[in-house]
């Protein structure tokens, strides 16, 4: 009787493997990776008429959701109060500068410590391409985001990168944009800023 239990066992399991199989691991449970966050990077670009700066902030905390090897969710916490120049080398322009990016007139660092990005769907092209639509909070007001992302993952974790655009104005962001002062001239700043994003995150 005992052997007849155990061949009932084995013939469970082997049915519950090809199961999943056949349906490509659809039913497996996602599996939540913590951002590393001394790996991850997050680069930004900002332009106007006479020029542009770039520079670096800090991921705070954050996540990567995978299922059945596919990206499946995430959320990150930024920290705006970490933003740093890059291409400024004189200590008084960079300090100016960084200044004005972290006050009202831009992402209101002191009432706003904290962006927050949170994926509501990834959706693959194959290759490990996805469209990734999530929420994005910048100075405390959330708004829809969609954008491109390369995912890899194996046994280890995870790694994510991303290029995209983000129109500050949307945000409440409204210093020196053509969008709402026409007679700014060459004091115009873009309405859009680039980031460049790497996530790594692992078991």
């Amino acid at each position: 009787m005992k052997v007849v239990k155990n061949l009932m066992v084995v013939a469970f399991a082997a049915l519950v493997s090809v199961s999943a199989m056949a349906d490509g691991g659809k039913n497996a449970a996602p599996v939540a990776l913590k951002v590393n966050t001394s790996a991850s990077t997050f680069n930004w670009l900002g332009k106007k008429v006479t020029g542009e700066h770039n520079g670096t902030v800090g991921i705070q905390s954050g996540s990567l959701v995978v299922n059945a090897g596919k990206l499946q969710g995430g959320e990150f916490t930024i920290d705006m109060k970490s933003i740093k120049c890059l291409d400024l080398t004189d200590a008084g322009y960079n300090a100016k500068l960084v200044g004005h990016l972290t006050s009202p007139d831009f992402f209101d660092v002191a009432k706003y410590p904290t962006a927050n990005l949170k994926i509501k769907k990834a959706t693959s092209k194959g290759n490990g391409n996805y469209d990734v639509t999530g929420d994005l909070t910048i100075n405390g007001v959330t708004q829809p985001i969609t954008f491109p992302a390369v995912v890899t993952v194996d046994t280890k974790g995870a790694t994510a990168t991303a290029k995209f655009e983000v129109d500050r104005t949307k945000f409440g962001s409204k210093y020196a944009s053509k969008s709402f002062f026409e007679s700014i001239g060459d004091k115009m700043i873009n309405d859009t800023f680039q980031v460049d994003v790497k996530i790594v995150a692992a078991k």
